[in-house]
C-alpha cells in the first residue's frame, strides 16, 4: 500500500510538472478591475496584442468592475493559483485601497506580482489664466482660502494625491484648508478644473496629457525625479520634494498568492518581450506613461514601499475609511 501511495504521489507531481511545462495550454483570463476607457483598461488593451504574441496563446480580457477595483481583485484572489486567471493590478486597487480602506477584503499578501510594467507620473495642474503659475502660487492661494481640488472619488489616488502634495508643501491641515470635490471618474475631475469648479487637480499624467498639449490645463509639477515628456513643469526633485516620487500611478500584473515560480518566470519573459513592442511604447509614451518592466522582486518592493508611504500619510491626516 505504501508503495502504491508513493507511486500515485509521484505520478501527480510528474503530471503537475508536465502541466507547468506546457503552460499555457488554454486561454488565460486577464481581469481588468476597472471600467472601459479608464487608465487601467487603456493600458491593458494596448499591451494585449504584443502580450498575446509573446504568450503564444489567447488572452481573454474581462472588465470586472466595482468598488474601486476591489470586485475584480477579489475575483483573482479567489481563483486557482495556476496562472490561468491573472489581474491587471493598479495603484488604486493595490496601493491606495490597502492604505485607506479598513475593511478591504484582501491584503497585498493575497497576490503574487509578476511585474509592474508602466509608471504614470502624477501631475498637478490648474486652468491657465487663473493667477496660479507655480506651486508656490498654489500654496499661497490655499492660505488665502477658497481653494478646491477635484478627484475621481473618496479614497481614490486623486483624493490622496491632492492632500499629499499640499502636505509636502507645508500645508498643515490640507483636508481643512482645501476643499475636496469627489466626482464620478477622472474625466469629470479634469473637467471640473477646466470649467473652474475646482482650483486644481493632481492625477496621472496620462489623464492630463491631451489637455496639457492643447493648452487647456497648465501643469505646475510632476512627481518624478526626471522630467516627463510633454509636461513643461518642474519635477518634485527640482522643487526639493523627493518624497513625492512615491506618488505615481502604475499598472502591473498579478496572480493569486501561491502562483508557482515556473509560471511567474514565464510571465517575466513574456512581459519583457511585450513591453518592448515599439507600437506599445509609442502609444503609452504619448499618454505620458513611462514603460519600466520590473522583476517580481522589484515590483513587490516598489508596491510595498508605496503602500507604507501612503498608509503613513493616511494615518497622519486621519484619512482612513472605516466603512
Amino acid at each position: 500500500m505504501k508503495l502504491k501511495s508513493f507511486m500515485a504521489g509521484l505520478a501527480c507531481m510528474l503530471s503537475a510538472g508536465a502541466a507547468l511545462a506546457e503552460y499555457p495550454e488554454r486561454p488565460i483570463n486577464m481581469v481588468i478591475p476597472y471600467g472601459a476607457g479608464g487608465a487601467t483598461d487603456i493600458s491593458a488593451r494596448t499591451i494585449a496584442e504584443p502580450l498575446g504574441k509573446a504568450v503564444g496563446s489567447a488572452l481573454v480580457m474581462s472588465n470586472i468592475t466595482g468598488a474601486g477595483g476591489v470586485t475584480g481583485s477579489v475575483a483573482v484572489q479567489n481563483a486557482r493559483a495556476d496562472g490561468y486567471t491573472m489581474l491587471f493590478a493598479r495603484v488604486g486597487s493595490h496601493s491606495v485601497n490597502p492604505a485607506m480602506k479598513a475593511t478591504l477584503p484582501y491584503t497585498l499578501d493575497d497576490f503574487r506580482f509578476v511585474t509592474v510594467y508602466e509608471i504614470n507620473p502624477v501631475a498637478c495642474a490648474v486652468r491657465p489664466g487663473g493667477g496660479i503659475e507655480s506651486m508656490d502660487d498654489l500654496v499661497a492661494k490655499v492660505a488665502e482660502g477658497g481653494v478646491t481640488y477635484s478627484s475621481s472619488g473618496v479614497g481614490s489616488l486623486l483624493h490622496l494625491a491632492g492632500a499629499m502634495v499640499l502636505s509636502e508643501f507645508g500645508v498643515e491641515n490640507p483636508l481643512e484648508d482645501a476643499t475636496h470635490i469627489p466626482l464620478q471618474g477622472g474625466g469629470a475631475a479634469a473637467t471640473a478644473v477646466l470649467n473652474g469648479t475646482a482650483t486644481f487637480i493632481c492625477t496621472n499624467s496620462s489623464a492630463l496629457a491631451s489637455f496639457v498639449a492643447n493648452g487647456q490645463l497648465k501643469p505646475l509639477m510632476v512627481t518624478t525625479a526626471e522630467p516627463v515628456p510633454g509636461f513643461d513643469a518642474p519635477t518634485a526633485n527640482d522643487l526639493g520634494k523627493p518624497g513625492l516620487n512615491a506618488l505615481v500611478g502604475w499598472t502591473g500584473i498579478a496572480g493569486p498568492a501561491g502562483l508557482p515560480d515556473e509560471v511567474a518566470a514565464k510571465w517575466g519573459t513574456w512581459m519583457a518581450e511585450a513591453a518592448g513592442d515599439e507600437t506599445f511604447v509609442q502609444q503609452m509614451t504619448a499618454r505620458g506613461s513611462v514603460i519600466d518592466v520590473m522583476s517580481p522582486e522589484d515590483a513587490n518592493a516598489f508596491i510595498q514601499n508605496q503602500y507604507e508611504k501612503f498608509r503613513a500619510l493616511v494615518d497622519e491626516l486621519g484619512m482612513r475609511i472605516e466603512g
